[in-house]
């Protein structure tokens, strides 16, 4: 064996006894892929993957996604050997209280680590909007001679990844637009948590994947460095497809359950741990052997990363020289900061007792903050007509060649991956997943679009953006039963309660054109966490600012809409979207009848509770008893509002197929059912 093969198969089998030595002590974790994916991770970080551990947030850098991130013992593994902010003793307490080797890789928690990934198939959906992300900056940015924006993103798939549906969602839109620079190595093992896989998953991938416009590679031995170099090699220099590279390997390699389900998620026993080494010729002991000519080994990463990013830097200053304005543009972006005056042309939206769908007026306001915020890109699942989330004038996100005949973009005036329409299809899981990778690779306000009913198909995708504290907004139209005829398979009812309950996320349901254009700036303006916009369908009242309270309310949560003469209120009137119309317009009869009302506009409750305690009794008096809360969906939540005596109107089953106007009115959202709910409180 040369040296050069002898020091590879050292610094593979430090990767897997690494490994499986953090499972061990840590008596939890998955052994069997870091032993049997270890070749193919090597060559693509010693040979391709571009990085700098110095510097891991390189914005250049190229973009490795474990989207099996049960393996994320083999990820530490190569943090610490390539020189990342990873200590031997934060290896050394994987899985443990405080430490910074979490059971999965965990974003902004690890340096190194791109994206949070665990629920099988969302790393694969991220890393095809990683790659959208590359390739629409480097259409806008890049110019002849001056290419600053050129990096590849790589995923490591699992079986359990590819069986996943978000996976093919994404893999099928990823080929229809032609990711060259995507490469997904699949550690092709045939076997999952419980059982072979060939008792549930007996497809020809690659086959599958061709057909979705996949440009594929098959290595039949994982243990092949040359064979897994020369994939590498093919894939790279594939322009216009993805690339998957099918990598046979064994499960758990080497030890006593190799190609056994046993291997991957149960620590091996203390006598396999050494009959593993045995067979693999390596010592029994110490645990956690690095020998040293491969920590030197791994360790030139640290430099190679710094040349290649001091050359990038150089690049950067010759094209800012000859390309001053878009320079500036591309540092703003890299830095994630809003360009003066990106807000300027927000429309104010006057006084109309008929008034315009939130969901409009959301449009409206998308296609004033367009021209001047590069930053935002997104689509909708097959629904721009529906939701108005096509933006005008800046083209579609497609490969170059392709020209979208149906486009809501009036202009069509950029068919290329220049463009910022992404239209997803009918796939709204990989569409969460998508916006998720574009927020995470930088440089992007993402959006995606779909119906509020069908935030469901998305949902861990939205949970793990709030996890991560990614800044993604979602257009969520469509938002109650108020929808009518299309009856209850499309009729939210439960969602706000469910989307309300993931942490970190920020749920904003506008009451009229003028709250949705400052939710959109909250949206915008606001950093490391996502946004729900949830909007209606109908149109509602537009509330006239200079009788009621300005909709920059918005802002606090909820707010003092109207008030009693006095400042003295006998009842509050609480509510959110479009039930705010209706207690406004129920507080003018109540008044007529001596009762001192407050109308509280509650677009918020994420923004409201972060709120100083003195600031929030100033909207929900506490001396004041008497709430009624009116919204077009579970009540769930609600009770700490309006405390112990007070009521809430809402939709408690699911809803049904007529006019709107005849659900909202069999459902009790009328003004007269809110004025009697009302004083019945006050009796």
């Amino acid at each position: 064996m040369s040296a050069t093969a002898q020091i590879d198969q050292m610094c593979i089998n430090t990767l897997r006894f690494l490994s499986l030595d953090m499972v061990q002590k840590a008596n939890s974790g998955h052994p069997g892929l870091p032993l049997g994916a270890a070749p193919m991770a090597y060559i693509l970080w010693t040979r391709w993957l571009k990085f700098n551990p110095r510097h891991p947030q390189w914005f250049n850098r190229d973009r490795f996604v474990l989207s099996a991130g049960h393996g994320s013992a083999l990820l530490y593994s190569l943090l610490h050997l390539t020189g990342y902010d990873l200590s031997l003793h934060d290896i050394k307490h994987f899985r443990q209280w405080g430490s910074k080797t979490p059971g999965h890789p965990e974003r902004s928690h690890t340096p190194g680590v791109e994206i949070s990934t665990g629920p099988l198939g969302q790393g694969f959906a991220n890393a095809v909007g990683m790659a959208i992300a590359e390739s629409q900056l480097s259409a806008r940015y890049n110019r002849p001679n001056h290419t600053v924006i050129d990096h590849r993103t790589f995923a490591l798939v699992s079986d359990g990844d590819l069986m996943e549906g978000i996976a093919s969602e994404a893999a099928s839109l990823a080929g229809h637009l032609k990711l060259g620079k995507l490469t997904c190595l699949y550690d092709d093992n045939h076997v999952t948590l419980s059982a072979p896989t060939n008792i549930t998953f007996s497809e020809n991938c690659a086959l599958r994947f061709e057909a979705y416009g996949w440009h594929t590679v098959s290595v039949t031995d994982g243990n092949n460095l040359a064979a897994i170099d020369a994939a590498l090699t093919a894939a790279c220099a594939e322009n216009n497809r993805p690339t998957l590279i099918l990598i046979h390997t064994h499960l758990g390699y080497g030890s006593p359950e190799q190609d056994s389900f046993k291997a991957h998620g149960s620590p091996l026993s203390p006598e396999d741990v050494h009959r593993t080494k045995q067979n693999l010729n390596w010592p029994v002991e110490p645990d956690f052997l690095i020998p040293d000519e491969v920590l030197f080994h791994f360790r030139q990463a640290v430099e190679r990363g710094a040349q290649k990013e001091n050359a990038w830097n150089q690049s950067l200053e010759a094209y800012t020289g000859e390309f001053p304005e878009m320079a500036e543009e591309l540092q703003r972006r890299m830095h994630d900061e809003l360009p003066l005056g990106w807000d300027t042309d927000i429309p104010v939206f006057d006084a109309d007792a008929q008034g315009l769908a939130t969901r409009v007026a959301s449009g409206k306001v998308m296609n004033a903050i367009a021209p001047r915020l590069q930053a935002l890109i997104g689509g909708s699942a097959d629904l721009d007509p529906s939701t108005k989330t096509a933006l005008k004038g800046v083209g579609d996100f497609n490969p170059p060649s392709t020209k979208s005949v149906n486009s809501q973009d009036s202009e069509k005036t950029s068919w290329s991956y220049g463009g910022r329409n992404v239209h997803f299809g009918v796939r709204e899981h990989a569409m969460g997943g998508i916006v998720n990778g574009l927020a995470a690779h930088g440089g992007f306000i993402p959006y995606g679009s779909t119906f509020l009913i069908f935030s469901d198909y998305m949902r861990p995708a939205i949970r793990l953006a709030a996890l991560m504290g990614l800044h993604v907004v979602h257009v969520l139209t469509h938002d109650s039963i108020a929808l009518g005829e299309d009856g209850p398979t499309h009729q939210p009812v439960e969602q706000l309660a469910s989307l309300r309950a993931i942490p970190n996320l920020i749920v904003i349901r506008p009451a009229d054109a003028n709250e949705t254009a400052v939710a959109w700036r909250v949206a915008v303006e606001t950093r490391n966490r996502p946004v729900i916009l949830a909007l209606t369908r109908q149109e509602v009242p537009t509330l006239d600012r200079v009788r009621y309270a300005a909709a920059e309310g918005l802002r606090r949560g909820a707010y003092v809409l109207s008030d009693a003469p006095s400042g003295k209120p006998d009842l509050i009137l609480l509510a959110s979207g479009s039930e705010v119309g209706l207690i406004v317009a129920a507080a003018e009869c109540l008044q007529i009848q001596g009762i001192a009302v407050r109308c509280v506009s509650m677009p918020s409750w994420e923004l409201f509770d972060i709120l100083p305690q003195a600031e929030r009794d100033a909207v929900l008096s506490p001396s004041v008893k008497a709430r009624l809360a009116v919204e077009l969906g579970v009540s769930q939540g609600w009770d700490r509002y309006i405390g112990a005596r007070g009521d809430m109107i809402s939709v408690e089953r699911f809803g049904a197929s007529a006019p709107a106007s005849v659900v909202l009115s069999e459902y009790g959202f009328t003004v007269d059912n809110i004025c009697i709910r009302a004083k019945a409180l006050l009796a």
